[in-house]
């Protein structure tokens, strides 16, 4: 039986920090308004899938499934810069990755009925470690990397929701997918006892998680299209991903249009160590 993850609201800044130190996520009720969410919704379908930037495009003639992924969402309209500084959430990026924190990417995604369910994962381990030294109180690590996932649909387990274990940043490690027994697969599907939990928010609602968490996204099994947006954040010494690499080149449109604080978080930094 499914379970569902509790949504829980921190209104101070302190406490959100803390749950990112405890629990690995925080939840945004409500962070988009409905126009918001409209827009995303139509511009995720309405931008054009580019090769030479890595986006994805599946149909469900050719791969058995839809999914469309619009990578470096930012460079294709101005439309996209206000998602890089949402207030309530920005301060909290900046809080725990550094006033000179820059985004290292930007993705659209739409997904229609039949993408496989993927495996529990991590995004990215900083450093791996005994568990038992992981979880020491007296031990924080900095957070070095953080999604904003952004719904832009209610979601429900037919529509394949995001499931997280909350906790499991601490475990020092990525789920141990490896251990086959009789010639089966074993998936580690739960940490500590504790199994994984399904995010059931609305349309307009925001996970914010950092990239140790063990989550993994599920199949859509509904007959509509999932709709999702996100944005990661990091610290300045960690690069961006913006395909094609070193051959990209910023939108001049939606640069001269920017703001200060958006530009930063583009990549336009003061100089510092290494520079």
């Amino acid at each position: 039986m499914p379970i569902a993850l509790p949504l829980v609201i921190y209104d101070k800044l302190e406490q959100q920090v803390e749950a990112m130190e405890r629990e690995g996520f925080v939840y945004f009720p409500n962070i988009l308004s409905l126009n918001e969410v409209e827009e995303l919704r139509q511009l995720s379908l309405e931008l054009e899938p580019l090769s030479d930037a890595l986006d994805t495009d599946l149909t469900l003639e050719n791969d058995g499934h839809f999914q469309r992924c619009i990578n470096a969402a930012f460079n294709r309209d101005p439309l996209f810069l206000k998602y890089l500084d949402k207030p309530g959430l920005i301060e909290l990026a900046e809080a725990i990755h550094g006033p000179d924190c820059h985004i290292i990417s930007m993705h659209t995604w739409a997904v229609g009925p039949g993408r496989p369910d993927q495996l529990l994962h991590t995004d990215w381990i900083p450093a791996s470690m005994p568990e038992e030294l992981r979880s020491d109180p007296r031990l924080q690590l900095p957070i070095y990397i953080t999604t904003a996932h952004f719904y832009l649909d209610d979601m429900t387990e037919t529509l394949g929701p995001t499931k997280i274990i909350p906790g499991s940043h601490l475990s020092g490690r990525s789920p141990d997918h490896s251990n086959v027994i009789d010639g089966e697969q074993v998936l580690e599907t739960n940490w500590n006892g504790i199994e994984e939990h399904s995010f059931l928010g609305r349309a307009g609602d925001c996970i914010f998680f950092r990239s140790e968490i063990w989550h993994r996204g599920t199949s859509n099994t509904s007959n509509r299209i999932r709709h999702t947006f996100m944005v990661h954040y990091a610290q300045r010494m960690i690069t961006q991903k913006f395909p094609p690499y070193i051959d990209f080149q910023y939108n001049q449109d939606v640069l001269s249009v920017a703001s200060p604080r958006q530009l930063r978080l583009l990549g336009n930094h003061q100089p510092g160590v290494y520079d």
